[in-house]
């Protein structure tokens, strides 16, 4: 049973002797119930993790790691305490202020997350591995144990899954820790780029970290063409094809997570729309008259 806000709050040592605690709820989640703690005059966030978050790939200790070793580097919130069993975290409270989807893609910016990323993907590594495929395969289970209904086209859509991997696979990476949820809400600025909530993060493919962020920007080719260039140095064929391809993979990981949250999920919102969202977008970019191109030129070594 979660607990609730107060009985959290009574659990973190540097509280207990506060004069004035304040709690007021953080709108936006749609897995979690975050709050912000005030207390003695200082800003605090405290997430309370959702029901059945574990049936999405989130372990929390994991979480709190990768959360640990971002905040060492200055990318993420400083962590204040890990309350346990539950799993909730509690960090500093950063008053950035949100950047849009339309300023975050202009190349000063794009140039920033690349080079954040590059940092985080430097990181040592966390026991969790993070692999969009498996997600995808064990998402299609869970689903359907939940009684969840699918697409008439879902079957052709995960044929075209397999055939990405079976492509990737030729040209195999080193895995790196990975932040796998970079979502126009999870950046923040006040003069430094912040990046926030690491409850996916994992080890896995850097790749899959640039072309989540691409496409929940809706990144034109130039942008993604930046990206890889503030990143790699150069964007070379075989690295603007697995992007493209690994744009479609986020898609269809994320477009799984909504039909995962239709059967588990205790929270008021409309996670058909949203997995229909995805799947309505990556069905179009499978559909791209270059489809075959990238599957070629993702293992080009030049």
């Amino acid at each position: 049973m979660a607990l609730s806000v107060e009985q959290a709050i009574a659990r973190v040592p540097l509280w207990m002797q506060a004069k004035m605690i304040h709690s007021s709820f953080l709108h936006g989640g749609i897995t979690n119930q975050n709050y912000r703690i005030e207390v003695d005059g200082e800003s605090f966030v405290l997430r309370i993790g959702g029901a059945n978050t574990e049936l999405l790939g989130i372990h929390r200790p994991y979480e709190y790691a990768a959360h640990q070793a971002a905040a060492g580097l200055g990318i993420a919130p400083e962590v204040i305490y890990f309350i346990e069993p539950e799993g909730y975290l509690v960090t500093r409270f950063v008053s950035g202020r949100p950047l849009s989807a339309e300023e975050i893609g202009r190349p000063e910016n794009i140039r920033r997350v690349a080079g954040a990323l590059r940092q985080v993907h430097g990181l040592p590594g966390i026991p969790a591995i993070f692999s969009p495929f498996r997600f995808v395969e064990e998402g299609v289970e869970i689903a359907r144990r939940y009684g969840v209904p699918f697409r008439d086209d879902f079957e052709l859509l995960f044929g075209r899954i397999v055939e990405i991997e079976a492509a990737f696979r030729q040209d195999p990476f080193r895995p790196c820790l990975c932040h796998n949820d970079l979502l126009n809400g999870n950046f923040l600025d006040d003069g430094r780029l912040w990046i926030l909530d690491w409850e996916y993060a994992g080890m896995g493919d850097p790749f899959f970290d640039l072309a989540n962020f691409a496409v929940h920007h809706d990144f034109l080719d130039e942008q993604e063409r930046l990206l890889l260039q503030a990143y790699f140095g150069e964007a070379t064929p075989a690295g603007r094809a697995r992007l493209k391809l690994m744009k479609i993979v986020s898609d269809f990981r994320e477009a799984m997570w909504g039909m995962i949250q239709m059967g588990v999920s205790e929270l008021d919102f409309d996670f058909r729309a949203y997995a229909d969202q995805h799947f309505d977008r990556l069905s179009r970019n499978m559909g791209d008259s270059r489809w075959e191109e990238w599957l070629h030129d993702v293992v080009r070594k030049t």
